[in-house]
């Protein structure tokens, strides 16, 4: 079996089609649409994925501006930078790019931002009203995981979907989200301490892997047929990798995402769309 690959960047297009459109209306009507990122420090790969943002975010027509902060800053500095764009009426969205130094409180620096300005959705309040089921932003990861199969009409409903990872950047609202009434799909929660692991992902219709581990899953993980996205971003002798082992899993699965290429593409959609729906809200 030669696994049918689902490209995030085709599946994008369409997704920044209607952020366009939207970026374009709110225009017209004199409010110009703003994403600002926070960057601590000259962490390589955070500066390749914020270049990526704003490139994205020109290509739509909004302003964007990145905010870069020296790697000593103290806590009460980085608070005032972000509580500064929450005041900002030319910033509709803010996003706090991961990871922060280690000596940091990363949930701390993410309640910093107000919640409609959360152009992720991980504000806990964001996450809070996912949970009730009154989500007016989800977070842009799994949003575009959804958006992604959508794309590619891969049916969720009275699927089986396994979910390994359990972090709340990713793992814990797609589960909720894929559950949810609309999606449909029966969700088992996994990791990568779930004993026997390949017993339960080898039942999934719909395996998503997002555990931050190369190569941790493989061929005799996946139910021939299956859909596989692999949500991992791991650098491996220079290059980057999933935590699925590509090559083995093309051989079983019926659809697989590549990386890069598959979600991280979806994810900066979702995020400009995350954004324009908080500036639609604003000016109401």
């Amino acid at each position: 079996m030669s696994a049918r690959i689902l490209s995030g960047s085709e599946a994008a297009k369409r997704l920044l089609a209607g952020v366009t459109a939207k970026v374009a209306g709110l225009e017209k009507l004199g409010h110009r649409v703003g994403l600002a990122t926070v960057r601590v420090g000259e962490h390589g790969p955070s500066a390749v994925y914020v270049r990526a943002k704003h490139a994205a975010a020109a290509a739509v027509g909004m302003t964007s501006f990145d905010v870069v902060l020296p790697a000593g800053i103290p806590p009460s500095k980085l608070q005032e930078e972000i509580m500064a764009l929450n005041l900002d009426p030319a910033v509709d969205g803010i996003v706090v790019q991961l990871p922060l130094p280690e000596w940091l409180d990363t949930a701390r620096t993410l309640e910093l931002i107000a919640p409609d300005k959360d152009a992720d959705g991980l504000h806990p309040a964001n996450l809070g009203r996912l949970m009730l089921g009154r989500a007016t932003v989800t977070p842009a990861t799994p949003t575009g995981i959804l958006a992604l199969l959508n794309y590619y009409q891969i049916e969720t409903a009275r699927q089986l979907a396994v979910m390994v990872g359990r972090s709340h950047l990713v793992g814990r609202p797609l589960a909720l989200m894929l559950g949810a009434k609309g999606t449909d799909a029966t969700v088992c929660s996994a990791h990568s301490r779930t004993p026997e692991l390949d017993q339960v992902t080898r039942k999934a219709d719909l395996l998503i892997v997002a555990a931050g581990r190369p190569g941790l899953i493989g061929a005799r993980h996946i139910k021939p047929g299956a859909t596989v996205i692999d949500v991992g971003i791991n650098r491996v002798d220079g290059r980057l990798v999933g935590d699925v082992d590509f090559a083995t899993a093309c051989e079983v699965a019926g659809a697989i995402t590549p990386v890069p290429g598959g979600v991280g593409p979806m994810t900066v959609a979702s995020l400009l769309a995350n954004t324009v729906g908080l500036a639609e809200q604003s000016t109401r």
